[in-house]
């Protein structure tokens, strides 16, 4: 996994440019079966990677914290949700709450995460690419290639079984 990790970042580079112009291609196109072809994708690249091998998410990117997620891990923790927000995070400058540091704070040296059963929706929903509509989260997607070698994997699948 260390040396996919190593390497992420340079291919997602060198396939920037192709998967923004397919993806734009894809919206024009925006097929019926693309959401049941990106969960099977998702499922088959699930099978064979183990995220608590990698967690490159979680050590170098923070989730957006929603209020209601601020709430439940705040209760938790049995903190104010103020102190909880003080403690923790910040917000960035697309005005949404976020970690103050990465990696997270609440990922465990196993990679595990010490808050998963209370996790934010983020996390819990991450990479989203099993999500219905997911020609609206293709901006998403494209960033995502450069952190979670799933997404990376998932993106190249799809060009190769729905080529445009």
């Amino acid at each position: 996994m260390e040396n996919i990790l190593e390497n992420l970042p340079k291919l997602a580079a060198e396939k920037h440019t192709e998967t923004k112009r397919y993806f734009a291609k894809l919206k024009k196109k925006n097929p019926k079966r693309l959401d049941l072809l990106m969960q099977d994708l998702h499922n088959k690249e699930f099978d064979r990677i183990d995220c608590l091998s990698c967690a490159n998410c979680c050590k170098t990117s923070s989730p957006i914290f929603t209020n209601k997620d601020i709430a439940r891990i705040a209760k938790h923790f049995k903190m104010k949700d103020r102190a909880f927000i003080d403690q923790y995070l910040l917000r960035d400058e697309d005005d949404f709450m976020v970690l103050q540091e990465a990696p997270c704070v609440f990922l465990c040296e196993d990679n595990s995460c010490s808050i998963y059963n209370v996790r934010p929706k983020a996390c819990s929903e991450y990479p989203h690419t099993n999500r219905k509509k997911f020609i609206q989260l293709t901006g998403l997607t494209l960033k995502n290639t450069e952190i979670c070698p799933a997404v990376f994997n998932i993106v190249e699948d799809l060009k190769k079984k729905f080529p445009l």
